[in-house]
């Protein structure tokens, strides 16, 4: 038999931003343990309000798959003495499984005979353990800080205020968090402020619908964007519904209610952003842009309730927010009196990082390396120096004081509002970009230049401390940096060497010279992002590695010969040349002393031979050019020629003659072969059979 399982959490108000977390991790809690149990069940579904945790589990059967227990027991040489009568071990054996003599088995392993009982065990009873299964994954939930209520001793992430536990319509008896399971949950906190009573799995959602909540997270959170989208186009544009905040808005309302406001007009002459980030991180409220994406002065709010006097309630946001965007408008205009440039002192009062200085020391080093990093790229160094000056400047003002994630957009708006060039303002935000997988990179060469120093002097530093990211510990982000700096090298084309790189970073201004392996450790670090990179990208690990053999270290030399060993790897020669280039790397791997560069032709015997030769002779002309243009995905299309003269040539050629003159040249021959691919990468590292 079958039934649905439907378990209820009643709690205060959980932590919106986890809420959805939370929930997963409940109904994956269950579910696991009801598998270990071998309680099989159809399939969950995950419930999640402001006020409650649920999870319904769909076809849960009654009872677990039946088992069979052994137990060995005393081989018969120790089970019985000389005269056939049953040792202490024996009878020790039978008592410790509840059975008499007669009842014990017997069954041989390769030490031979020895004494067996088995039984079949009944699965267990889920009406049993299903309060068990709640309580332990209940104590599994990722919950940074537990709290108690009362005088209980239990912990959890809010007080627990009702427990509903069903299997099919009856409920399950035991005790979650200290509180008896019954079948009583609770409505709205302000609509239907009672208990309701839930018959059943199937009736749980349209109960508490009725009771004015909204217990599946999907549908307010489909209810939502639909009010949102309604009403942004009402105030004569769109609503902008950012994921992270529909999210959190979701989590905040049991019966969503979207409201529109609106805010002054002059409030729009403060940046964009700021007033943003003071509705959406203060208020929860949505913006509204125009077809152009420019900001409108309305604002979209949803409220838990649904009003008899929405008026009202938008009148009180409207006045709420004033306060908050008065705010911005307030810095904006303190911050303008003050230029970045006479802000910069200032940074030196403010530690970096211990042993590597203050903000103005990073400030100085960072003009050095980025004014050497635009030159190299044909930027501007002049003004790469001049936005290295003024980068970090915008931490010290009130705008971001207030509003952390303006950092670097008010720096862009102050060097505008300063006079500085369109390079250097324009590079005070792009500094951070990109600032997450998938961002946009920086549009402008001053910006490159900045963004790519100001990581790199971030790892350097970082590394040359000791302060290397472990495991899941990564307090400085450096494998974002890292990731950071190899995406604008290979997006943005630029022919530059991590080498060369690195060594300009060390050798820089430092307050705590970098240990004497930063750079070895660095590189290896850095060039073990791309793994992640290619992963991404599903190329194969091998194809990386293959690359990496070669020992590069520029990054869009890398990219440009993966992507190339890539494409290769997927044509019908290329295992084959695979193992032919691991046959040649094992057997040259054997020789003794320097394998000779030419090619004899008066020693070619075989006519294999003499048709490779000729084949990797030919191949070195052709694909000369193509090599000195970077060219490597043609290269390795017309090397792929090779394979079948490859072929021949191992089954025809005996390599290791007994002439060491042909020998010799045979090596030579196949040093040859091997050289062609190793232009490229190290291909025998293909070969997966």
């Amino acid at each position: 038999m079958k039934r649905d399982f439907l378990v209820e959490i009643g709690t205060e108000e959980l932590p919106p931003k986890a809420l959805k977390k939370l929930a997963e991790a409940f109904q994956e809690g269950i579910e696991s343990f009801l598998k270990d149990k071998e309680l099989s069940f159809a399939g969950s579904v995950w419930y999640a309000a402001p006020r409650r945790l649920a999870l319904r589990i769909n076809g849960l059967a009654e009872q677990g798959a039946e088992s069979k227990m052994e137990k060995f027991g005393p081989y018969v040489n120790v089970a019985f003495d000389a005269n056939g009568n049953p040792s202490k071990a024996a009878e020790g054996f039978a008592k410790a499984n509840n059975i008499t003599m007669a009842e014990v088995g017997r069954t041989t392993d390769a030490k031979g005979e020895r004494l067996y009982f088995a039984q079949n065990v009944a699965g267990v009873n889920a009406v049993d353990v299903l309060a068990d299964a709640v309580n332990a994954s209940l104590a599994k939930l990722p919950i940074p800080k537990r709290m108690r209520w009362g005088n209980s001793r239990n912990e959890f992430v809010r007080p627990v205020q009702w427990v509903v536990m069903l299997f099919g319509n009856d409920v399950v008896p035991g005790t979650v968090l200290g509180m008896q399971a019954g079948n009583q949950s609770k409505g709205h906190r302000f609509h239907h402020n009672e208990k309701v009573t839930i018959a059943n799995a199937d009736a749980y959602l349209e109960t508490l619908r009725k009771a004015y909540v909204m217990a599946d997270f999907a549908e307010r959170r489909a209810r939502i964007t639909e009010q949102v989208t309604v009403l942004g186009k009402n105030a004569g544009g769109q609503a902008v519904i950012g994921e992270d905040l529909l999210d959190e808005v979701t989590a905040l309302n049991e019966w969503p209610t979207a409201l529109a406001g609106r805010f002054e007009e002059r409030f729009l002459t403060v940046p964009p952003e700021a007033l943003i980030s003071s509705m959406k991180e203060h208020q929860k409220y949505f913006h509204v842009v125009d077809a152009s994406g420019k900001l409108l002065p309305s604002f979209i709010t949803v409220c838990n309730i649904e009003s008899k006097d929405p008026a009202q309630v938008i009148a009180g946001n409207e006045k709420v927010i004033r306060p908050r965007l008065s705010d911005a408008a307030f810095f904006w205009n303190t911050d303008r009196k003050t230029k970045l440039e006479d802000r910069v002192e200032k940074l030196g009062t403010i530690l970096w990082v211990n042993k590597l200085g203050t903000l103005k020391d990073k400030s100085v080093r960072l003009q050095a390396l980025a004014s050497k990093i635009a030159a190299a790229i044909g930027g501007n160094s002049a003004d790469a120096q001049r936005a290295a000056l003024l980068c970090k400047t915008d931490l010290v003002t009130d705008m971001v004081g207030e509003f952390d994630d303006m950092q670097g957009l008010a720096g862009f708006y102050y060097a505008q509002n300063d006079g500085e060039k369109a390079d250097v303002a324009a590079a005070m935000k792009e500094q951070y970009m990109p600032a997450f997988a998938g961002d946009q990179l920086p549009a402008t060469q001053t910006g490159i230049a900045l963004a790519i120093a100001d990581r790199l002097d971030s790892l350097v530093g970082l590394f040359g401390i000791g302060q290397i990211p472990t495991g899941t510990k990564d307090p400085y982000a450096l494998r974002r940096a890292s990731l950071g700096v190899l995406r604008i090298l290979v997006e943005k084309k630029l022919d530059l060497d991590l080498n060369q790189l690195i060594d300009w970073a060390i050798d820089n201004n430092w307050p705590t010279t970098p240990a004497a392996n930063t750079k070895s450790v660095l590189m290896e670090y850095m060039l073990d992002r791309f793994s992640a990179w290619y992963g991404d990208e599903n190329i194969p690990t091998e194809v990386f590695q293959a690359v990496r053999a070669r020992g590069i270290s520029n990054p869009l030399d890398i990219n440009q010969r993966v992507q190339a060993v890539n494409s290769f790897a997927k044509l019908d020669a290329a295992q084959a040349l695979a193992a032919a280039n691991k046959r040649v790397s094992n057997i040259l791997a054997k020789v003794e002393g320097p394998v000779a560069d030419s090619v004899n032709a008066a020693l070619l015997q075989e006519d294999a031979e003499k048709a490779l030769a000729s084949a990797v002779a030919a191949k070195q002309a052709e694909v000369k050019p193509l090599f000195a243009n970077a060219d490597y995905n043609a290269a390795l299309t017309r090397l792929a020629d090779l394979r079948e003269t490859v072929d021949t040539f191992f089954d025809k050629v005996m390599v290791m003659a007994d002439d060491a003159a042909v020998k010799n040249n045979r090596l030579a021959l196949l040093k040859q072969l091997r050289d062609l691919f190793l232009e490229v990468a190290d291909i025998s590292l293909l070969q997966t059979k």
